[in-house]
């Protein structure tokens, strides 16, 4: 049979990818077992256990299992708050916002600190709360029931999604990103092996290996899930990519042809993919490699060695202020206008202007996020006036839902429409309450339908106008961090005390910069370089806090201390002092200043 003739060469044909479709199908056959064991438990909303299963798919059975976790994690601490919310406020819709409006802004900005799934936990516990608060807002004496249901719908959901992972899903390969990163370790040993001999810096090289290992870092966030023990070994490698970026901007100190054999045979070694200890006890005695020896040794350690690693604080403020205004300005038009739909409208848009806060470009995901939506409210629809009159009970309307859940595969799976396909499928579930006998009319239901399509389109526009985010903005925003903690640095006499904190979590700030410099399509290298002479810039005041304080160290201080409105006078100010410097203290000095002058326009974008 030639490609072309087989079954998956016919779906390609259809525009649809063979492979997301098994895992599209099988997702969409997890989530109609779920919604049938609800229902035949007797939760009145079954249908959030469906949900529930597409929110936590992931292809690989690890993902599964800790977005699971992590799912019903965040649902049990945001049931508990939105039932707080409730009780203290009595149901009252001005006091139960302004606290749904705050929590939902605290876990926003917290979902922007953290990484992995640890990330999708805290923001879920934000529009869980929403979810109990706004959905029964006239019978607030029923709030512990309602909690209760939407917990217990949940983790049914999330059972039977993992109870299929664990027969269906494959399980990842687990060495892919171990053997990447022991191939990239080998590389930059042979980079400074090579830099010991005389070899020239190649500036070109060196760019692509930090590009490469800005890409693996952003792989750790879930590299191990569903694995303790893969867990802490993911911890020790970022350790161990974090300290590459030691090796290739330190420049070496005395030349050793010793040292740089050493080098050789430990790169040697971790292409062999031989012990990480052994590699370890080749590097520690080549003089400034001691960080990158521990971190190898780390690599196999069952202790969790502190890392610092890059916070996005200020991403993280800008998220939490745009969810808080957003969710108050929503909520004060809801009680404005009285709309009946307001609520299905606040809890939409709690739950896009929070989880999508995270995005490279929430704005353009809200474009398919939208669609999606419009898509599965006209599926809800169809089902609820077409389809579901010709019911006579209960267990009919959940089986004529079946059909529709099993079509949610299809967008899913296509290539044309997978971008939303997962919106159609919770939008179409969300609005679809399969309670026997029917109730309502069609202008309720279309009126409902809108509230929940107006959710991404006021997170559209709020990620336009309140503060926007895309790979560019955030690539600057991180340039911003960076210089103002070099500001900081020359600005504080302790600075030294902290010498430790800042290198480590200025190497991991550098390999952000390299992601997020990619992302935004940065064809020329400046953003990358400009982290370098932050770098070396940084060393540069380190060491000046070293030598006593004079009127012309103090004043150079200064300078440093306002980097970024006066980036060209500072770096003269540092070259002019360079020369009067020792030899050994003054090579270092003056290329930091020629670097800060070359890159002047990086350090001006944190002013």
């Amino acid at each position: 049979m030639t490609p072309h003739a087989s079954p998956a060469g016919f779906l390609s044909r259809l525009g649809f990818d063979p492979a997301r479709l098994g895992f599209a199908l099988r997702t969409a056959l997890a989530a109609c077992a779920a919604l049938v064991v609800a229902w035949a438990l007797g939760l009145q909303h079954p249908q959030w256990s469906a949900m529930t299963v597409w929110a936590a798919a992931q292809p690989v059975r690890g993902l599964l299992i800790e977005k699971g976790l992590f799912r019903a994690l965040g649902t049990a601490v945001g049931v508990l708050v939105g039932i707080g919310l409730v009780v203290a406020t009595g149901g009252q819709p001005v006091p139960m916002i302004t606290g749904l409006s705050l929590w939902i802004g605290l876990c926003a900005g917290l979902g922007n600190l953290l990484r992995g799934f640890s990330s999708y936990g805290s923001i879920l516990a934000g529009y869980s709360a929403a979810m109990v608060a706004l959905l029964d807002t006239p019978h607030p004496d029923q709030i512990l029931g309602l909690g209760l249901d939407r917990f217990l719908t949940v983790m049914t959901g999330v059972v039977v999604a993992v109870l299929v992972g664990l027969v269906f899903t494959p399980q990842a390969a687990e060495s892919d990103v171990a053997g990447r990163i022991r191939r990239l370790v080998a590389r930059c040993l042979r980079d400074f092996a090579a830099r010991l001999r005389g070899a020239a810096a190649d500036t070109a090289a060196r760019r692509a290996l930090l590009s490469e290992l800005a890409a693996v870092d952003d792989l750790l966030d879930t590299h191990g899930a569903g694995s303790l023990r893969l867990r802490r070994a993911a911890h020790g490698l970022r350790g161990l990519v974090v300290a590459q970026v030691a090796l290739l901007t330190s420049a070496p100190g005395r030349v050793a042809a010793a040292d740089a054999d050493r080098l050789d045979r430990a790169a040697d070694a971790l292409d062999a993919a031989v012990d990480m200890a052994e590699v370890a006890s080749l590097v520690k005695p080549v003089a400034g490699l001691e960080a990158v020896a521990a971190a190898l040794g780390n690599v196999t350690l069952a202790d969790r060695p502190e890392i610092v690693l890059h916070r996005d604080w200020l991403g993280a403020r800008r998220a939490a202020c745009r969810a808080l205004l957003t969710m108050l300005l929503v909520g004060a038009l809801w009680q404005g206008t009285g709309w009946p739909g307001g609520a299905y409208m606040l809890l939409g848009t709690s739950v896009m202007i929070s989880l999508f806060s995270t995005f490279d470009d929430p704005a353009g995901t809200m474009r398919f996020v939208g669609a999606g939506q419009l898509a599965g409210v006209i599926a809800a629809l169809a089902c609820r006036w077409l389809v579901w009159p010709h019911g006579g009970s209960g267990l009919d309307l959940i089986l004529l839902t079946l059909p529709f859940m099993l079509a949610g595969a299809l967008p899913v799976a296509h290539r044309r429409t997978m971008a939303a396909g997962f919106d159609v499928n919770l939008a179409m579930l969300l609005l679809l309450q399969p309670a026997f006998p029917l109730a309502g009319t069609v202008e309720t239901s279309v009126a409902t339908a809108a509230a929940v399509v107006a959710g991404p389109l006021v997170a559209w526009i709020s990620f336009r106008l309140a503060w926007p985010a895309d790979a560019r903005r955030r690539r600057d925003m991180l340039i911003a961090m960076m210089v103002h903690d070099l500001q900081a640095m020359a600005s504080r006499p302790d600075a030294p005390a902290r010498r430790l904190a800042w290198r480590a979590r200025l190497h991991h700030r550098l390999l952000r910069l390299a992601r997020w410099s990619e992302k935004a399509g940065e064809a020329e290298p400046a953003p990358l370089d400009g982290g370098l002479a932050v770098l070396g810039l940084g060393q540069a005041i380190l060491h000046l806090r070293e030598y006593p304080t004079t009127p012309r160290i103090a004043a150079v201080l200064r300078r440093l201390g306002r980097v970024a409105r006066q980036p060209e006078q500072a770096g003269r100010s540092l070259g002019l002092l360079a020369r009067r410097l020792p030899p050994d203290e003054a090579a270092a000095m003056a290329e930091a200043a020629r670097a800060l002058v070359a890159n002047a326009g990086f350090f001006r974008r944190a002013a």
